[in-house]
């Protein structure tokens, strides 16, 4: 089975042109399952849709959530689809499963005013804090995810049209971007970064104190350090952002297909989520608006 798995993971990559992070998912679901199978002495081959069941029932007992489940099953049914195609199985054992529901919650948003308050902490006193204001700010103007963020190079970025080109495995989207973040990635961009890079050749848009490309957790870091500045006792991290941005857009009159397209949803099923909080943004316009509210 190892040597199926490398071949269906290097397929993911090459032909699906999966992003690093998805590509990891699947390997740990794979590895994960082909652990269970060995422990149980079953060949991946042999199993039927029963054996399938059996293992989500231990990934229950192992205190999985539902949505870790539903994504293990779907890491697993792909692998067996792939089997499939290449006559390696007879018939896909989760052919006749259905993946766990998942309660839908409600993303966690920061008001307005929040918002205001953490991008107002980076100071443009030092490079540093050039960087970091340049890069909340476009954080909140795209609502991009923070592995497309940081996955950003400079020659992505359009100054003089104001719009960036977000690459996402083999799909592109154009994000506008607005005058405040355009500002301070300019700013950035002529005054901190041709400082802070140490080869000429550096092409990341967002790059560390030492010149490299910023990380994930450097991000993380970056913005929970100003959550503190800022005295905002709500948990914020880099996609409560994208949360916001979303929310907000369509709580001022964005329509849900727009914003599903700057988001990069495949699915607006996806985007609907945040109609949860357009009726208050639709009373509070309703109440500026109306003559006799």
């Amino acid at each position: 089975m190892e040597k199926q798995i490398k071949l269906f993971l290097d397929f993911l990559e090459n032909d699906k042109k999966l992003s690093a992070n998805t590509l990891q998912s699947y390997k740990r679901d794979i590895v994960q399952f082909e652990e269970y199978l060995d422990s149980k002495r079953l060949v991946y081959t042999k199993i039927d849709e029963q054996e399938i069941r059996k293992y989500i029932d231990y990934l229950k007992e192992e205190g999985k959530k539902s949505s870790t489940i539903s994504r293990n099953l779907a890491s697993i049914r792909s692998f067996y689809q792939y089997q499939l195609r290449n006559k390696k199985v007879k018939k896909d054992p989760t052919e006749g499963l259905e993946s766990p529901k998942i309660e839908k919650k409600a993303p966690s948003i920061l008001s307005s005013e929040e918002v205001e308050l953490l991008l107002e902490q980076p100071k443009n006193v030092d490079l540093k804090g050039i960087r970091d204001k340049a890069m909340l700010e476009f954080a909140y103007a795209t609502g991009m995810r923070v592995t497309e963020i940081i996955s950003l190079n400079l020659e992505d970025v359009n100054f003089d049209k104001s719009f960036v080109v977000c690459t996402n495995g083999v799909k592109k989207r154009t994000i506008p971007l607005g005058n405040i973040s355009i500002k301070a990635l300019n700013e950035y961009v002529n005054n901190a970064r041709p400082v802070m890079i140490k080869n000429e050749n550096e092409k990341a848009l967002f790059v560390n104190v030492n010149g490299k490309r910023l990380t994930r957790q450097g991000f993380w870091k970056i913005i929970k350090y100003y959550k503190e500045q800022a005295h905002i006792s709500k948990d914020i991290t880099p996609h409560v952002l994208r949360h916001s941005f979303a929310t907000h857009l369509l709580q001022n009159g964005a329509d849900l297909k727009s914003i599903q397209m700057m988001l990069g949803h495949s699915d607006i099923s996806s985007t609907q989520i945040y109609m949860k909080y357009q009726d208050d943004g639709l009373k509070d316009i309703y109440k500026k608006a109306h003559p006799r509210a």
